[in-house]
């Protein structure tokens, strides 16, 4: 089975602009690819982890990846799938983020002898004349297509600036940049992407008459169709000190039914075949597939050492109710307390165990939690200071444990 053929059958391929010239390269040459990562924040979420594991599976294929950081198209922000402009981010805020990004992405893709290349558009970009710029490359652009584009279409309904509209433009210079100079052949991406890449494809064509392709990849989705990887915190993040890699592995570990098996397929580097044998597991039969999906994806971002301690930590809560050295903890400060004693409302919110006083009492209400194994039912009930003498622990619904301590 070729590379091509893999990707099919894990359910990542979602749009390819030529696909039998697309499936021809990939399982029968060996090319350079790339894929872009805006600089949006200082970790890779999972999001990006599923673009990396695209990038990776083709390098073990033989192909030589480029990381294209947006130092310069950072600078504007992409549109696509915002209905407000993005928020405008520093130079040093972008160079930042960047140096995040390139110790993450080295954990994940071979970079010895030139087997992978990590790149900043900001090189190229920030040194361009514009008029140049204008007649050179913008004479290629259609505005009534550009505005046609799905990345364009929700922005439209509040305002697109003009500002917004260069992304594309920018974006599509980078792929004929990377044509000309690395001999880059093929731009992968999220489905969001589409439009973007089109418009490079299109333009290495129209300005070099050289062939160049374009292929996305389906978004990382829950069964109800709602992107996946949100936690009550925001975003899950491959950097441990932004999600812990114990609340990482619990969050595959409690995914729905529905969607281990598709996550295992995209997620892992588990073959096939074995997937296959978890595929009509059910009820509590599933649990044991989740736990292998848990920990292969938190080994993947991790490590071998934390997957292992994340497990072991889950599995001892779970079966004893009791703190472990490896439970998430959160650490409150002298001033938390009021005459040596914090309301379980207010400890909730700052724990991160609920987003507001308001899902706090409802959740007490509904007795969904417990402090020590022991089920709070008042929204008034308050905790003694004196109680940090021994471990303290705070349980919201089946699963979640929270540590607390005292700076």
């Amino acid at each position: 089975m070729g590379i091509y053929e893999e990707l099919e059958q894990r359910g990542l391929i979602a749009q390819v602009t030529d696909e039998e010239n697309v499936r021809d390269l990939l399982n029968n040459e060996k090319i350079t690819f790339y894929t872009g990562f805006e600089p949006t924040a200082s970790s890779l979420h999972v999001g990006h982890f599923i673009q990396i594991m695209v990038m990776s599976r083709l390098q073990k294929a033989g192909h030589r990846p480029i990381i294209l950081f947006g130092g310069g198209t950072g600078m504007i922000g992409d549109p696509s799938g915002k209905t407000d402009m993005r928020k405008m981010l520093t130079e040093e805020q972008i160079a930042h983020n960047i140096d995040c990004f390139k110790k993450q992405a080295e954990r994940f893709l071979d970079f010895s002898d030139g087997s992978a290349v990590m790149l900043n558009n900001a090189s190229w970009l920030s040194n361009l004349n514009y008029i140049e710029f204008l007649r050179d490359i913008g004479v290629y652009f259609s505005v009534n297509k550009m505005l046609a584009a799905q990345c364009y279409k929700q922005r439209l309904e509040k305002g697109l600036t003009f500002f917004e509209l260069n992304y594309m433009v920018m974006q599509s210079y980078d792929f004929l940049h990377l044509n000309r100079e690395y001999g880059c052949k093929l731009q992968l991406g999220g489905d969001d992407q589409w439009s973007n890449i089109i418009g490079g494809v299109e333009l290495i064509r129209k300005k070099d008459r050289k062939e160049a392709f374009g292929l996305t990849f389906v978004l990382l989705t829950k069964s109800d169709g709602k992107k996946m990887g949100k936690t009550e915190k925001g975003a899950l993040w491959l950097d441990p000190n932004k999600t812990s890699p114990y609340d990482f592995y619990q969050y595959w570990r409690n995914i729905d039914d529905k969607d281990v098996i598709k996550c295992m397929k995209m997620l892992t580097f588990l073959p096939l075949e074995e997937i296959k044998t978890y595929e009509d597991m059910q009820g509590e039969q599933i649990n044991k597939a989740k736990e292998i999906l848990a920990f292969e994806v938190t080994r993947l971002v991790h490590g071998e050492t934390e997957a292992q301690r994340a497990m072991d930590s889950a599995k001892s809560i779970f079966m004893s109710g009791i703190s472990s050295e490896n439970m998430p903890s959160y650490a409150l400060s002298q001033s938390d307390f009021d005459n040596g004693e914090i309301n379980i409302v207010d400890l909730l919110v700052k724990a991160g165990l609920s987003s507001s006083k308001g899902e706090a009492r409802r959740l007490i209400d509904q007795g969904g939690v417990s402090v020590n194994g022991e089920k709070v039912t008042d929204i008034s009930f308050k905790i003694d200071k004196n109680l940090f003498e021994k471990e303290f622990v705070v349980k919201k619904g089946k699963k979640t444990y929270k540590k607390i301590v005292l700076k």
